[in-house]
């Protein structure tokens, strides 16, 4: 069992790095769910036989999906201090992508908290890299500072 983290030792976590999530698979059905979503139909998105003759060989998933997975990944692995009410998201500093994430491969996220600041009492902003790998790829699909406030 993990040990119990206390509001008052959340600062003393930056630089943690966590478990990765486990490893999650894009499907066409949820890039087509995406580009349905979201009115982006781009056929490098959606048109399988056409994305074939793109130097991409196939299609490949939206960088928003990919970034909205975030959420769900991170989730996984992400610190539960004893008597957290909320832990809300409070946006991004920076997104890159890196990489196109191809259909039919299997991503992760790894984090690592960066900076934890009480911004009024029982109110952290934690600050985490987020990023993105690939399953058997070098380039990870993206790397993103999110932020999420913890309310206690």
């Amino acid at each position: 069992m993990p040990t119990p983290i206390r509001e008052a030792d959340l600062p003393s976590l930056a630089g943690t790095e966590l478990e990765p999530s486990d490893w999650f698979e894009i499907t066409q059905a949820r890039v087509n769910q995406f580009a349905d979503a979201t009115n982006d139909h781009q056929f490098i998105h959606v048109k399988p036989l056409r994305a074939k003759f793109t130097p991409f060989r196939g299609t490949i998933a939206h960088g928003f999906l990919v970034l909205s997975l975030v959420s769900h990944l991170a989730r996984q692995n992400a610190l539960h201090p004893d008597g957290l009410k909320m832990a809300l998201n409070y946006g991004s500093d920076k997104v890159r992508f890196l990489k196109p994430v191809r259909v039919g491969k299997r991503i992760r996220a790894r984090q690592r908290i960066i900076d934890v600041t009480e911004k009024k009492p029982g109110h952290w902003l934690i600050r985490n890299e987020i990023t993105i790998d690939i399953e058997n790829e070098e380039t990870p699909a993206l790397v993103a500072e999110m932020l999420a406030m913890y309310v206690f």
